[in-house]
């Protein structure tokens, strides 16, 4: 038995806590099985479709495990979750994220192009990029000094990793499906997820913060702060 992260609400727990399958059969590839789990911390279930080899399994046969797997594929959830995204975060730049969390594991070309999408619109919208690709925004918004070394890495990263010398495409038309070197997919993601925590985030707290200084001062009788 092992310990696995539930992919609802990412808390690790043992498998064998909540594990149960049953036998689909058997045909030309090999043997099939259902794999349930039940998470005890979101109370919600898990599945995975497993083949491989195993003479013992059998169609309905319950709480079977396979000797050799061959492959293993999640079929619900669809994706796994990440982070929650921040409520200040526009509609348009949800989805796109959204989408692309859940056509990883299927489509991490399509990942991709979803993550630039959300790129070059934050980068646009929210850090006042002007050129038109995404290659020369960040250039643009790096070359600034406003964003933390981490961001900056990161945005350097997203360029390297994507190799836009090599595919010009993904700089000059960001929604197209094209090629994604190794990693970049999920790169990409993690960069558009910091870039949710400067661009969103923090300003909300910091607007919070100072309303709520504000009111102590106007209570106080004292000037508020512009």
């Amino acid at each position: 038995m092992r310990d696995m992260k539930c992919p609802h609400c990412l808390v690790e727990f043992h498998e064998g806590q909540a594990w149960w399958s049953v036998g689909i059969g058997s045909d030309k590839t090999g043997a099939w099985l259902l794999n349930r789990y039940f998470c005890p911390s979101c109370r919600q279930f898990v599945f995975y479709l497993e083949s491989g080899e195993s003479p013992t399994v059998s169609q309905g046969v319950q709480s079977m495990r396979m000797q050799l797997t061959t492959s293993l594929t999640m079929v619900w959830p669809k994706g796994v979750s990440r982070a929650p995204i921040p409520p200040d975060v526009p509609p348009e730049i949800v989805g796109d994220y959204k989408e692309a969390c859940l056509v990883l594991a299927d489509s991490p070309k399509a990942s991709a192009a979803l993550t630039r999408r959300c790129l070059q619109t934050i980068l646009r919208d929210k850090l006042g990029a002007k050129k038109k690709d995404l290659n020369d925004q960040i250039d643009e918004v790096t070359a600034t000094g406003k964003l933390p070394s981490h961001i900056d890495q990161g945005l350097h990263a997203v360029r390297t990793i994507g190799n836009f010398a090599a595919h010009p495409i993904k700089s000059t038309s960001t929604g197209t499906i094209v090629d994604v070197e190794p990693g970049e997919a999920e790169w990409n993601l993690e960069v558009v997820e910091m870039l949710f925590d400067f661009c969103f985030v923090l300003p909300a707290i910091a607007a919070k913060r100072k309303a709520d200084l504000n009111k102590k001062l106007k209570d106080a009788g004292k000037p508020e702060i512009p």
